[in-house]
């Protein structure tokens, strides 16, 4: 097999968010009958159900509106709305940037990952990712030609941390990792780093010089009043960093295909190249619903935390009642990674067979590292009528598999 085939033999997107055409193969160890109910994708958000901000249609139109002049954007994105992007963004994090030099607008969080990792990552450079952490990661630090250094994270019963084993990390960088990245709120887990493992990464990467992108796409939707650090905003953090941001989650823009990343402003220009081969720009109409961002109407954000909170206590009472069934309570984001009791299937066939029976989309967790062979991860921004009755119908097929 060659080099370039393999590369994107690893590049599997059977299980990423709107895939559900490939994902129409059946297991082949069904069992019993199919149940009825409203089928759920919990691959990804249901923008159906929790709609878009108020007021971004209409700067949509008035971005398509302006013609010529909002289409063909600067590469990083239209200056006035880097201008407006810093000024929020400044505020928002506390740390201080140059709408000139360090922030790039991109096609989602995604465009931005891409564009970070390949800016930052050489042919055989080692790179930390955590495990488990966003699958996006370990496909691309490998398709970048990277080679992956996986860092644990003993997320179960640490409500005070997000338990990553930072002992680990130095001895990475000690051996000479190249760039760390991870996310916060942590996908898939939903666990919030302490400001502890905050400051004590950003003091190993500029003890050994390592770089940093960190994904913050989940930032503003924190539950139970916790705490939140923002990296970028410490008094002692590495120079060589990237932040990403963006509103396709929480507010639930995901159509208009918008992110954000900012930080070193040798690093931002390298971004700004690469992505002027890949796609030129962010889209150049969309980028106009960016002044709805964080000027939402007064309590959107509160209420939209509330509802989403409400729906996470809902099916974690629903899926641990079941014995064997645990998972750890989601402090950000809209995550939930499920472990389940053994089964007498492998994780991929239970995730077909509860699709196929039940009419119920989740993600196996080996997409997050492969020795998570027990678990799933479902997106439980939902309806949450829909969501709640799509839980106890996966429950009843993992009954069926259960190990005796």
């Amino acid at each position: 097999m060659s080099s370039v085939t393999e590369k994107f033999r690893k590049l599997g997107i059977d299980h990423a968010p709107g895939q559900e055409a490939l994902q129409q193969k059946g297991s082949s160890v069904l069992i019993g009958e199919k149940l009825e109910g409203t089928p759920v994708d919990f691959s990804h958000g249901d923008v159906d159900a929790f709609e878009p901000l108020p007021g971004s249609l209409d700067s949509f139109v008035k971005g398509y509106k302006a013609g010529g002049r909002q289409a063909y954007t600067e590469y990083r994105g239209k200056e006035k709305i880097r201008e407006d992007l810093a000024e929020k963004l400044s505020a928002f994090t506390g740390s201080q940037m140059n709408a000139k030099e360090n922030i790039i607008i991109t096609p989602g969080t995604q465009g931005a990952l891409f564009l970070a990792m390949g800016s930052l990552i050489g042919s055989g450079d080692k790179v930390a990712i955590v495990e488990p952490d966003y699958f996006a990661n370990r496909k691309l630090v490998e398709f970048f030609d990277g080679q992956l250094v996986p860092i644990s994270m003993d997320y179960e019963g640490k409500n005070d941390r997000a338990g990553l084993d930072l002992e680990a990390l130095e001895k990475a960088f000690a051996d000479g990792v190249k760039l760390f990245l991870f996310s916060n709120p942590n996908n898939p887990t939903g666990v919030i780093y302490s400001e502890k493992e905050i400051t004590k990464i950003a003091d190993l990467a500029k003890k050994y010089g390592a770089a940093l992108i960190v994904d913050e796409l989940y930032s503003r939707q924190i539950f139970d009043h916790r705490n939140y650090t923002h990296l970028c905003a410490m008094a002692e953090r590495p120079d060589n960093m990237v932040t990403i941001i963006g509103p396709s989650k929480t507010e639930s823009l995901s159509g208009f295909r918008l992110g954000a990343a900012f930080g070193n402003k040798d690093i931002i220009l390298r971004m700004e190249k690469l992505q002027a081969i890949v796609s030129l720009r962010a889209a150049g109409y969309s980028q106009a619903v960016l002044e709805q961002w964080f000027c939402e109407p007064e309590g959107f954000m509160d209420e939209r935390i509330l509802a989403h909170q409400k729906i996470r206590d809902d099916l974690i009472e629903r899926l641990t009642k079941a014995q064997g069934v645990s998972a750890r309570k989601t402090e950000g984001g809209s995550y939930l990674f499920v472990k389940l009791p053994p089964l007498t299937v492998e994780i991929g066939e239970f995730c077909k067979a509860v699709r196929e029976l039940a009419g119920v989309t989740v993600t196996p967790g080996t997409e997050f590292g492969p020795q998570f062979t027990s678990h799933f991860r479902i997106n439980f921004s939902q309806d949450a009528k829909a969501a709640g009755e799509a839980i106890d119908r996966l429950l009843l097929i993992m009954e069926r598999y259960r190990s005796r």
